[in-house]
């Protein structure tokens, strides 16, 4: 028999700390010194994480099915062995002949990566004790198990438990950990949210299968800049840095095409060059449509309005269509100029004209409104032999720097068409 007191549901209890002495540190005590990091020699990869992966540090990379996740994580393995470093590949969704067979499509062969078809995470941690890996792969967690849940793999609780029990012993061996997470269907990361908060590095492979990009995007980074992107291109051999991306995704752009106009995007750090398109036609089926791909649609309806409200140019019975090519995906306010350009291009039939790219956020008076990094923007443009460009009014920027660029500030859409439109 044993006696259990009931307590008052909801009543106060005095709280009490522990007996034991609690270590407090001074900030000024604390190095904090994350400066050696490992280098993938994959310069968009490294990129994407802030210049190299720290040890000990988890990472996690989510991306819809078939966009190269695994090929990716296999790559950077190769990588690392190359350098010396051994890493363990844990799978539960392929056998080990999968494994090879990717490997050999990738020219991938050592030793030093070591491949185990395991879903039990006490398993996981008994092959991390047997040799000194540096590096674990795990594809996937929606996969793993723990013998003290009853519950099936992929649920909350197993999830939460298995990657937690991970991450502890791989923090305590300074292993990176690199988890790949299935997406659903609204492209969020399947779990618990809570998942994101474990892990240090957050990443999303973006891309359509169907281009020939995809871009890895730093979502959440505790030892680097967030919003950092690594852009690849992918064929039968895997997958490759583009060292240089402005200058693709412009290269097959033709001169004097009504609706296509070159704009300027940060991402991160990084400033690329993109061709914004817009076709603009008579609506043909009674209810007009509005299609985009790569740019906001919510964004798309509201310049529309814009345009309507403060220009006067009717667009309530014509089908409109945004593209920004290359298959990149972009929500920056500075893009609004371009599109508005684009669009009375289109409808005007009226081509942009040579070598001029276009910068700015359209704000809901009509206004041009500043952007972030707009010098950078326009040293890239510059760069790549742009000899025009239109931006807001009131711009601060070095004329010296930007000798042989003739810079034509707009302080409304009128000024900005009058400039931009041949």
């Amino acid at each position: 028999m044993v006696e259990e007191v009931q307590k008052t549901a909801g009543g106060k209890r005095a709280a009490e700390g522990k007996s034991q002495e609690i270590r407090i540190y001074k900030l000024s005590e604390i190095s904090g010194d994350v400066s050696y990091r490992i280098m993938s020699g994959n310069n968009e990869f490294d990129r994407a994480i802030g210049g190299g992966v720290v040890p000990g540090s988890s990472l996690l990379i989510g991306g819809d099915p078939g966009i190269g996740k695994s090929t990716l994580l296999l790559q950077l393995a190769g990588d690392f062995a190359r350098q010396g470093f051994k890493s363990l590949y844990v799978t539960g969704e392929e056998s080990q002949n999968q494994i090879r067979i990717r490997a050999d499509r990738l020219n991938i062969n050592s030793d030093l990566i070591k491949v185990a078809c395991l879903i039990d995470i006490d398993e996981i941690i008994s092959a991390l004790n047997k040799e000194d890996f540096r590096f674990l792969i795990i594809d996937s967690i929606q996969t793993l198990k723990s013998q003290y849940l009853e519950s099936s793999s992929g649920t909350v609780s197993q999830i939460r438990e298995s990657v937690g029990t991970i991450l502890d012993v791989c923090q305590v061996k300074e292993i990176t950990t690199f988890l790949i997470g299935h997406v659903t269907k609204e492209g969020a990361i399947a779990g618990p949210k809570v998942l994101e908060h474990m892990v240090d590095v957050v990443l999303y492979f973006e891309g359509e299968k169907n281009h020939l990009f995809r871009i890895l995007r730093s979502e959440k980074n505790r030892y680097g800049p967030t919003n950092e992107i690594g852009i690849f291109s992918i064929d039968s051999s895997g997958l490759k840095a583009v060292a240089n991306p402005s200058e693709i995704f412009i290269k097959a752009r033709s001169e004097n095409e009504y609706g296509s106009v070159i704009v300027a995007s940060m991402e991160g750090t990084r400033p690329i060059m993109l061709e914004l398109q817009a076709l603009v036609g008579r609506a043909s089926y009674g209810y007009p449509q509005r299609v985009t791909s790569g740019f906001d649609p919510k964004r798309l309806a509201l310049l529309l309005a814009i345009l309507e409200k403060r220009q006067r140019i009717p667009f309530g019975d014509k089908d409109v269509f945004v593209n920004i090519t290359g298959g990149l995906k972009i929500s920056e306010p500075s893009l609004d100029l371009g599109a508005i350009v684009a669009l009375v291009s289109s409808l005007e039939e009226a081509a942009v004209r040579p070598r001029t790219v276009v910068i700015g956020e359209v704000g809901l008076g009509g206004e041009i409104r500043q952007v972030a990094n707009l010098e950078r923007r326009l040293l890239e443009a510059h760069r790549l032999g742009f000899k025009r460009a239109v931006v807001p009014h009131l711009s601060k920027l070095n004329q010296m720097e930007l000798k042989g660029l003739e810079i034509m500030t707009a302080g409304q859409i009128a000024d900005a068409l009058g400039h931009a439109l041949a």
